[in-house]
């Protein structure tokens, strides 16, 4: 039996392949927020913002697709990489997690829902 995975996991995965062992992956900017998948750290301008791993890998799904609506299906297969109770409200409790700490402290918007298609990261960073 073969599992079907969609474009967007094949490229992520065509991604991680192509890095050479040891090299240290760029920092992922949007706005005032800033990522270091090497060090998993996260700023807004200087602050430094402490984040679960799945916080964080959420996170840096959306901010390499900042601009882009994602589903629940598609944050679930980036964010859990293995396939999460459709049913479940685990991404939705994770956008709040996220919210309360990259927005609300800096009294921005840069999650936005979008009504029955998903979420989106805004291309300015909520800035």
């Amino acid at each position: 039996m073969t599992t079907r995975r969609c474009a967007f996991c094949r490229t992520r995965s065509r991604a991680i392949v192509r890095r050479a062992p040891g090299e240290r992956p760029t920092t992922i900017e949007v706005g005032d927020l800033r990522l270091d998948p090497g060090t998993h750290e996260v700023w807004r301008g200087d602050t430094e913002i402490e984040l679960s791993n799945k916080e964080f890998r959420l996170l840096e799904t959306f901010m390499r697709h900042a601009g882009y609506v994602l589903s629940r299906t598609q944050l679930l297969e980036q964010a859990w990489e293995y396939d999460f109770a459709r049913r479940s409200n685990v991404v939705e409790v994770y956008i709040r997690y996220l919210r309360r700490k990259i927005d609300v402290p800096f009294d921005v918007v840069s999650l936005e829902t979008v009504r029955g298609a998903g979420y989106r990261l805004r291309k300015d960073g909520g800035g």
